[in-house]
């Protein structure tokens, strides 16, 4: 099973170096790019088929020392790790699969497909790692890959702009994440993942607050948490395929991934747990408000993305780990779906904004039914997955005792208003690319303007998952069993854990009627108008703050930009009137007695005669004057 998964995560990178070395031969790109990853995707689902619920298997081997720790490569397959590769693997492949008649014809196509396929990979090393330090090494080549992908578009200076936005701010949480990395090795004795589990399942870690501190800062930027959250709309400037990518199956959800990994840190540490709380509520409340006022298709995903991770992040808050997995897996599929139904729409109208869009569902009937279906399990729409996940992290906040109360109520508050506000602008999206009239075409029956059947493939295969895997939640606490309960991360600790999907009955009655009063409400407006906006009358004069998010950029402008180019220019100013001016001090003083010398050496034998004299009697005379002092 170890091989398979070692195997699986080889693949891609294969394909992404065979892709590279493919040069402009677009049968060979295409194939490359998607055979690896389609073997790949087969290898996770027989290693997922192998664990069944049998626990955790770790196969490593040791390459060299740093001291008194072993450098080991390796994998490690858990339930957790199993489920995510097969998603990390089945989106990637959709992702290849769309692109090539997406992206096909383009000149940078083949160095596009391979960074895919290096980013594939290097999420499967983050899911299958055995050692912390290889998973490290697998985080930052995400971010690499992430920074040349959102940049794809390199000639337009809003694609340059997000990639470094997205490359500083990822980051700028990695930092800390190095340093929780580091202490957690050094106080478990080994950066072995289930050598660090075993120690914090044995509470023998001595500052798990501090180390649970540092890890969640990696958390927020890689998963777009406040407030490192602001990169991940301004991504959308790259191709909309590699947002299906980065938002679904890689990147951000390897922050979540990280938390459900290594959770009996996270347990030990019961003041950072409130801190995820109230992170994750600013979070989901505040991305879905700014969803609801976007004009542009994608920022409106992007908002959602941000929205639906807080939504996680909230659950692992909350004692939620099971159900904060079980809603990873399936946001995976759906976020893809709509993602790629979204590039369809957007490739065919040639816009990405909602006002030039409208009355597509006769024109473009595979692309609506697929995205309806995305939208209804975003909106938590039962019986569709979304209603489970969304239901199963608001019952685990409802439920929550003990040291995770305080987490438990502010992430069911926050999460219940956020249910209505995701309904609203689910629907307003729903009836502003398919419904009303659309601009430039009156009659609703014009001609079909459908897309290849390798672009519609796709997102009929991730409309399955979308749509059924909440039969996942009648399996009682099974999910729950092969995630993380008896046979799960850390048995005694996690074993408690082992709790059903199954909604709540209050949590899923209320959650309903705020489901139905944001539609209701977003319904209402549009039918006195379909050509308006509902967000307009919705919102107020509230729209432009929340359409600019916040202004969030511009208060880390004030507070983070202007202050370290401040403090650039003072040492710029130092350096070139402080440093440099010693530096030039001592060369012109320098070449100023070496002037003076070279004027005293005249040749002349009487001269040197003459100044030898005269320095004996300067000596005499201050000999003289000393001795008479005296």
């Amino acid at each position: 099973m170890n091989t398979l998964a070692f195997a699986s995560l080889l693949l891609p990178a294969f394909g992404s170096a065979v892709t590279f070395a493919g040069g402009r031969d677009l049968r060979h790109v295409k194939f490359w790019s998607t055979a690896p990853i389609a073997l790949a995707l087969v290898g996770t689902i027989l290693v997922a088929i192998s664990h069944g619920t049998g626990g955790t298997s770790t196969e490593t081997y040791t390459i060299g020392t740093a001291g008194e720790f072993h450098i080991e490569i390796g994998t490690r397959v858990s339930g957790l790790a199993a489920l995510t590769a097969v998603l990390v693997a089945a989106v990637a492949l959709c992702v290849q699969s769309y692109s090539t008649s997406y992206l096909g014809g383009e000149p940078r196509y083949a160095s596009y497909a391979a960074l895919i396929s290096l980013f594939t990979a290097a999420m499967l090393t983050v899911v299958y790692a055995a050692d912390l330090i290889v998973l490290l090494i697998g985080w930052e080549v995400m971010g690499a890959c992430s920074y040349f992908l959102i940049g794809h578009y390199w000639e337009r200076e809003i694609a340059r702009a997000a990639s470094i936005k997205a490359f500083l701010m990822t980051v700028a949480g990695d930092v800390p994440f190095l340093f929780g990395l580091i202490a957690l090795g050094v106080q478990a004795g080994s950066f072995q993942v289930h050598d660090v589990i075993a120690s914090a399942d044995g509470n023998a870690l001595s500052h798990p607050g501090w180390i649970a501190a540092l890890l969640l800062c990696g958390v927020l930027g890689k998963s777009a948490q406040f407030p490192l959250h602001s990169w991940l709309p301004d991504a959308m400037a790259g191709p909309t395929p590699i947002s299906a990518l980065i938002h679904a199956a890689t990147m951000v959800a390897a922050g979540i991934y990280l938390v459900a990994l290594l959770y009996p840190v996270f347990v030990l540490a019961p003041d950072v747990l409130v801190v995820m709380a109230v992170i994750a509520a600013i979070t989901m409340l505040g991305a879905a408000l700014c969803a609801l006022a976007q004009t542009d298709v994608k920022r409106i995903l992007a908002y959602s993305t941000v929205s639906q991770l807080a939504y996680m992040l909230g659950g692992l808050a909350v004692n939620g780990r099971s159900q904060a997995v079980y809603l990873l897996i399936v946001h995976g599929f759906f976020k893809a779906l709509l993602f790629l139904a979204a590039g369809v729409v957007i490739h065919r109208v040639g816009s990405n904004e909602l006002s030039r869009m409208g009355g597509l569902r006769f024109r473009m009937p595979v692309a609506y039914t697929t995205m309806t279906i995305g939208l209804l399990a975003l909106a938590g729409v039962p019986p569709l997955s979304g209603f489970f996940g969304k239901e199963a992290v608001l019952g685990a906040a409802y439920n929550a005792t003990g040291e995770f109360a305080v987490p438990g109520r502010i992430v069911l508050v926050a999460g219940l208003i956020t249910a209505g506000v995701t309904a609203a602008y689910a629907l307003r999206l729903w009836l502003g690319m398919f419904h009303g009239p659309f601009p430039d075409a009156p009659h609703e029956h014009e001609e079909r303007i459908e897309a290849p059947q390798t672009e519609l493939i796709p997102l009929v295969l991730l409309a399955i998952p979308a749509a059924l895997l909440g039969v996942v939640a009648l399996f009682g606490n099974g999910f729950s069993q092969v995630v993380g309960g008896a046979s799960g991360e850390s048995g005694s600790l996690l074993g408690a854990f082992a709790v059903d999907l199954w909604p709540g009955g209050m949590t899923t009655l209320l959650s309903l009627l705020f489901v139905l009063g944001g539609a209701g409400l977003v319904y209402l407006f549009w039918r006195r108008d379909p050509k308006a906006d509902p967000a307009v009358p919705l919102l107020g004069s509230l729209r432009g703050l929340l359409l600019d998010g916040f202004r969030f950029d511009a208060l880390i402008g004030l507070a983070v930009v202007r202050p370290v180019r401040a403090a650039a220019k003072l040492v710029a100013f130092l350096d070139e009137n402080v440093v440099d001016a010693y530096v030039r001090g001592s060369g012109v003083g320098a070449r100023g007695l070496g002037t003076v010398l070279r004027r005293l050496q005249t040749g002349s034998v009487q001269f040197y005669l003459t100044c030898l004299f005269l320095g004996v009697l300067v000596m005499a005379a201050v000999y003289a004057y000393v001795g008479t002092v005296s």
